[in-house]
């Protein structure tokens, strides 16, 4: 393909991903520049940009979701008059352990996971909603968008280059091809939500995880369903451990009430797990079938269906988050309390901090490291700070799965005092991850003995699940899933660890097909729900995910 000759734009700020964080940003920022306007200020005009790789604004927004709204109430006050989709009150909690085929309710909910004063909610409609109230002011949104390469001057970074469209499964330009833009902004906002491509890349080559654990993740993979008017009470919330899980594996399920006729249920898996042939989804469709739940689900209908990773290492996985021309806003840079199980409030306040850190900038027209050292100050002494730092060790407790957390305070303690200050020493999950014999010795067992089989209504083929999750790529274009090398996959993978890569996806993205005497990678890349599962959990680390032609993807209405 020949070189291509790009147009550039010069903005003063431009934020990459329209979720939660950087929508606050956004809507922040132009605030105080409001403000600075009318009290006679010096900063003038102000060029800010979002873009946004999903088809619209919420498109690819996905989670629980159990809203603690003490950051939305600070940004927009009055934002239940303005119509915010915030409007379910938690009414109950309760807190189960399952078996095979029974239950009980844990006597003590823990503080951390009582919800008085919180809302259950869609992200996908509070994402939107926040994007309708920042077009408002006058911010135009580019959705459809995707930032494919950070532009550098020595370690500075200097905008971002958007996606080609157009360009075909060989990489040369279709009829209708467009070239993607150079964007050069004063300071870039990556908001890219978990484990985003450009975010990654700035980590890496700027070692911003020097002296900070690995990121450790969870996969939660989730539905809705539907019920006839009346059947169910809003405001209930129900979080179980124990079934389907083994005991090695750290996770839960959550059914949350939204209204009388439609509940969120999910399960959310740890990607640290040892078992090769663990499969979320499958898992999920396992727990839809308890008794308990099976119940529960009797008089409804799935509606909808989708997937994301979570990033669930806390305070001492969060890199360092800003830089010469950039800051890392929301889940990209794991702002999220595990214990909690809720990140969207800290999101949108790190949007805020983010964007009077950026107003403090323009006013002084720096960018550089120490400029931006304000954000990390910020941070530091706000809400975000209390809820990390005062759950820092949660997702470590349970390392090896939910009976570990006696054993890991046990330690603690015969290691002094001091100790629960200390960094505790963590690997990264696919490292976790034991070969086929050291699991399961000389017999290993055929993985499909774990999948319950498709009913129709409890339990669902990924493809099927895939297509209530409104997912759609443009079929010729290159893949969005780069393996860096596909022999590892046909030889070591199918050896040492079965393929775990049908297993871990929870939409049968990739496959292995028999060819003469071996077997091949196929990867369905139009499967993909953009969970960034295949990036975190491949035992050899060679599957990158970066972002496909902007526009594609799921579309999670309601979830």
């Amino acid at each position: 393909m020949t070189e291509i000759t790009r147009e550039e734009m010069d903005v003063d700020v431009l934020l990459v991903g329209a979720g939660p964080a950087n929508l606050a940003c956004a809507y922040r920022l132009l605030e105080l520049i409001e403000q600075d306007k009318a009290s006679g200020g010096s900063l003038g005009e102000t060029v800010i940009m979002v873009i946004e790789k999903g088809a619209h604004v919420g498109a690819h927004s996905i989670s629980g979701a159990v809203l603690d709204p003490v950051s939305l109430k600070e940004l927009i006050p009055n934002f239940s008059e303005l119509g915010a989709p915030v409007k379910t009150p938690v009414s109950s909690e309760t807190m189960l352990y399952l078996t095979h085929g029974g239950k009980f309710k844990v006597p003590w909910v823990p503080s951390s996971m009582r919800h008085h004063g919180c809302y259950i909610i869609s992200l996908n409609e509070l994402t939107s909603w926040l994007g309708a109230q920042l077009e408002a002011k006058g911010c135009e949104i580019f959705a459809g968008t995707a930032g494919a390469k950070l532009l550098f001057e020595d370690d500075k970074v200097v905008g971002v280059q958007t996606d080609d469209k157009g360009i075909n499964k060989e990489g040369e330009p279709k009829a209708a091809f467009e070239p993607g833009m150079n964007l050069r902004a004063k300071v870039t906002v990556l908001g890219e939500g978990v484990r985003g491509s450009l975010t990654k890349t700035l980590i890496s080559k700027l070692k911003l995880d020097d002296n900070r654990n690995p990121q450790t993740y969870t996969t939660g993979v989730k539905e809705l369903w539907e019920f006839p008017a009346g059947t169910l009470t809003p405001g209930a919330v129900y979080h179980t451990m124990g079934f389907p899980l083994d005991r090695q594996t750290f996770g839960g399920g959550f059914i949350y009430n939204l209204s009388d006729t439609v509940i969120a249920i999910g399960l959310v898996v740890g990607l640290n797990y040892r078992n090769p042939f663990t499969e979320p989804q499958a898992l999920f469709s396992q727990m839809k079938t308890h008794p308990f739940i099976a119940k529960l689900l009797e008089k409804g209908k799935m509606i909808r269906y989708g997937a994301k990773a979570i990033p669930e290492g806390g305070y001492w996985s969060v890199p360092k988050n800003y830089g010469d021309g950039f800051l890392i806003t929301g889940d990209a840079t794991a702002f999220l309390n595990p214990a909690r199980l809720k990140g969207v409030h800290l999101a949108i306040k790190s949007g805020m901090l983010a964007a009077e850190t950026i107003f403090a900038a323009l006013k002084k027209g720096d960018f550089s490291d120490a400029a931006l050292l304000l954000y990390d100050q910020k941070w530091r002494s706000s809400l975000i700070y209390q809820e990390l730092y005062g759950q820092r060790n949660f997702h470590h407790m349970f390392e090896h799965g939910v009976w570990s957390a006696p054993g890991f305070v046990v330690r603690r303690l015969l290691q002094g005092p001091g100790a629960f200050r200390k960094r505790p020493p963590i690997i990264e999950d696919h490292l976790n991850m034991r070969k086929l014999t050291d699991y399961f010795g000389s017999s290993v067992p055929k993985p499909e003995q774990w999948r319950p089989k498709p009913d129709g209504k409890l339990v669902m083929n990924k493809l099927d699940a895939v297509y209530f999750s409104g997912t759609h790529h443009e079929e010729d274009q290159p893949s969005h899933l780069l393996v860096k090398d596909t022999g590892i996959c046909a030889t070591k993978c199918v050896s040492e660890y079965g393929n775990p890569c049908q297993f871990f996806c929870p939409a049968q993205v990739y496959e292995m097909e028999d060819e003469g005497a071996g077997r091949k990678l196929k990867i369905n890349a139009s499967n993909c729900v953009h969970c960034k599962t295949c990036d975190i959990a491949d035992p050899y680390g060679i599957i990158t995910w970066v972002t496909p032609e902007g526009g594609g993807g799921p579309k999670y209405d309601g979830l």
